[in-house]
């Protein structure tokens, strides 16, 4: 289960995994979210808080996130995870190379700071 919000004061995506990402979380991700980049032309960031990377229910969950990551990050500016997963570090390093978004990882608990870094548009 992918739990999600959408700050359109802010313009920023919010996302909670609660266990194994499933093909359908991504599905309805996109359903919620690409209405607004459509009438927007895109997001100021995405914050994902999950204290440890829950994995991914299946191969065909899998694939369905990295659709989702290919479809959207050249709509979102800045992307803070906030996580004490070890794949949060290499996400920051890693998918710079791939991503447009500007990637930034936050310790779990520090929500707030990755806040104010995707608001702070600088």
């Amino acid at each position: 289960m992918l739990e999600h919000t959408l700050d359109t004061m802010h313009s920023v995506l919010y996302v909670r995994p609660k266990s194994p990402l499933e093909q359908k979380d991504f599905v309805l991700l996109a359903k919620r979210v690409d209405p607004y980049i459509e009438e927007i032309g895109g997001l100021a960031g995405l914050i994902i808080e999950s204290p440890v990377f829950p994995g991914w229910k299946s191969l065909g969950a899998m694939v369905e996130h990295f659709r989702f990551v290919r479809d959207h990050h050249k709509h979102i500016k800045k992307i803070g995870l906030v996580t004490d997963s070890a794949l949060g570090n290499v996400a920051e390093h890693l998918a710079s190379h791939f991503v447009a978004a500007e990637i930034r990882n936050f310790p779990s608990g520090e929500l707030e700071a990755a806040k104010q870094w995707v608001i702070n548009r600088r």
